[in-house]
């Protein structure tokens, strides 16, 4: 009895340090609080949460935010940012956020392009929830299967299979440093596609902790839950602790290239409309994908502006092979045998994603994006060629500026083979590229940001007549928040087809009804997020709070949880004398309600 008084005391010891720490801010206090009351844990908490006055806090929340844009002063900042330790650790963050009615922002790899994941337009207290300290990946060759938790980048999953074995992969994204939690749920395309699809058609099982913070896999969750997590988009339907991802085939040797080509040599558009022309026909072995930028981006001293096309390719299999296809079928880029780099299939993960050549893969574990910088960006998918004077017109508009990159990335093969409503990813059959616009710079003034912002709208403006429509297809992993926005506090389903038909086409309302299901209350949302049908919000918002009793593991349910540590409480203060209220924030027990109600006008 007395070791466990004395562990009572030293909890309250370290609330009564950490509500001092957070200066008597009454979200962070709640939040805390609760955390502390719901973990039954081994890992510690107090080494998991950081509030603005912590030394560490903004390094942390910079660390991934990929976009500079959303770190400028005038953006909101997060409240709290927990970095779970354990999976219990998400349930009760999950739980103590929708019980406070605080937001909850889930972070993997920080490559939101509109920084949803640890920004927030919307003017609600919101925590960040921090996934990278939950980074195991387990390989399982015999079974040519892996486990990866959330918080892993891509490329430490591409590491860990490249440890266990030369022939097998997965078909993934291309930049290293994405998370693999985000990057999955919004489909996850990567230079095999052509040959196995997304990331997300090779998932077989996922946990992920529910609005009720409970942990799900497929078996408990059902089809439908399973269908929506895989392309529909991060931050709507729970918190993905892990992907089951099945892994394919390749050969020992694949075989890369790079052909530069510029706007000033004769045949340029005339190639670049060939391209398009054949690239999703060819072998599926084949992934050829075109870079435009400035030419000054590798010429420091061009002799006038222009444009630099590098076509960037991996193929599974050797250079004769590689020779024959594009001699058969492109013959116009003219590769020859010195272009070639036969390499293996994790060196070319680290060619293709920009590595400097003889980088050791190594370097995959730090989980670091090569730049960051200021960007806008856009998406398109093409279902006809662009014709020559609309390619000319193409090259003008890009010339109008110095900072930019678009990326075409060819689609065909089993893309075209996989139902478009297999998963909410419908750009399939009929789609010959994706295109992919970004304006960069480099400081974080104003005016620069709207110089930019508005040559961005002008060219997207432009390519509307070259690209689909009804609706103007998007990739929801090119998250673009100037095609509409979910209102504070007043989701909208109708309204919210504007911008989900351009991301899921059809299929957006099979998650609008899943949502409803699995997520009623909309605690999982964001300025992008999958919304309920309205009746359903209505009709929660009229309903008290109830505590669901919740199991976390094999402890106490939450209610039983609530009752010990209460009791806990006030033994401490009557036996020893402890002023618990004059330690914590006077308003700690009630301000909660407060936020939920206030969240729930």
């Amino acid at each position: 009895m007395a070791t466990s008084s004395l562990e009572t005391v030293i909890t309250v010891l370290i609330l009564c340090l950490c509500y001092t720490s957070s200066n008597s801010n009454p979200v962070q206090a709640n939040f805390m609080e609760c955390l502390y009351k719901r973990i039954d844990s081994p890992n510690p908490l107090s080494a998991s949460c950081y509030t603005p006055s912590n030394s560490s806090f903004t390094a942390l929340l910079n660390s991934t935010a990929n976009n500079l844009r959303y770190l400028l002063p005038s953006v909101g900042k997060p409240q709290l940012i927990h970095m779970p330790l354990d999976d219990s650790h998400v349930q009760a963050a999950v739980v103590c956020a929708r019980r406070l009615g605080i937001q909850l922002r889930v972070r993997s790899g920080g490559h939101d392009y509109e920084g949803v994941s640890y920004a927030s337009e919307f003017r609600d207290p919101f925590v960040v929830l921090d996934m990278s300290k939950l980074r195991s990946v387990v390989v399982d060759i015999p079974h040519e299967t892996a486990w990866v938790e959330a918080g892993a980048t891509i490329g430490e999953l591409y590491y860990r299979i490249a440890q266990q074995s030369p022939i097998h992969a997965f078909p993934a994204g291309l930049c290293t440093s994405l998370g693999v939690g985000g990057h999955i749920t919004g489909g996850a395309y990567g230079p095999m596609m052509r040959k196995y699809g997304l990331g997300a058609d090779n998932v077989v099982d996922v946990r992920v902790v529910g609005p009720n913070g409970n942990i799900l896999n497929r078996r408990t969750m059902g089809e439908d839950l399973f269908w929506a997590l895989r392309g529909g988009g991060g931050g709507s339907f729970g918190v993905i602790l892990a992907w089951k991802v099945r892994l394919v085939r390749v050969p020992p040797i694949v075989t890369t290239f790079t052909v530069a080509k510029s706007s000033l040599e004769p045949g340029f558009t005339k190639l670049l409309h060939r391209w398009q022309q054949v690239a999703d026909k060819l072998d599926h072995n084949l992934f050829i994908r075109v870079e435009f930028m400035p030419a000054a981006a590798t010429h420091p001293k061009p002799t006038q502006k222009s444009l630099q096309a590098l076509f960037n390719a991996m193929f599974l299999g050797g250079a004769d092979g590689l020779l024959q296809v594009m001699g058969e079928g492109f013959p116009e880029l003219g590769v020859q045998l010195r272009d070639c780099n036969q390499i293996s299939w994790i060196e070319a993960i680290l060619y293709i994603a920009g590595y400097p050549s003889g980088t050791s893969p190594d370097v995959l574990l730090k989980g670091k994006p090569l730049f960051r910088n200021y960007f806008k960006a856009k998406s398109d998918f093409a279902r006809e060629p662009i014709p020559e004077a609309g390619l000319k017109g193409l090259w003008n508009k890009l010339l109008e500026t110095d900072s930019f990159v678009m990326i075409w990335n060819p689609y065909g093969g089993m893309m075209s083979r996989i139902p478009e409503d297999q998963t909410p990813f419908p750009h399939r059959n009929g789609t010959i590229y994706k295109i992919q616009y970004v304006a960069t710079w480099q400081d974080g003034e104003a005016s620069t940001a709207n110089k930019h912002m508005t040559w961005i709208n002008d060219l997207y403006d432009y390519m509307e007549p070259y690209v689909s429509n009804s609706p103007r297809e998007a990739y929801v992993n090119y998250r673009d928040l100037n095609l509409g926005m979910n209102q504070h506090h007043n989701t909208d389903a109708t309204k919210a087809r504007t911008w989900g038909h351009k991301y899921f086409k059809n299929n957006f309302e099979r998650l609008v009804q899943i949502k409803t299901k699995f997520d009623p209350e909309n605690f999982f949302r964001h300025e992008q997020s999958i919304p309920p049908l309205p009746s359903s919000i209505k009709k929660t918002k009229r309903r008290p709070r109830v505590h669901h009793k919740k199991q976390f593991k094999n402890g106490p349910s939450m209610m039983d949880q609530d009752r010990d540590h209460d009791a806990d409480m006030r033994e401490v203060s009557k036996k020893d004398g402890w002023k618990l209220l004059a330690c914590l924030p006077s308003s700690i027990y009630h301000c909660g309600y407060a936020f939920q109600i206030h969240c729930q006008t």
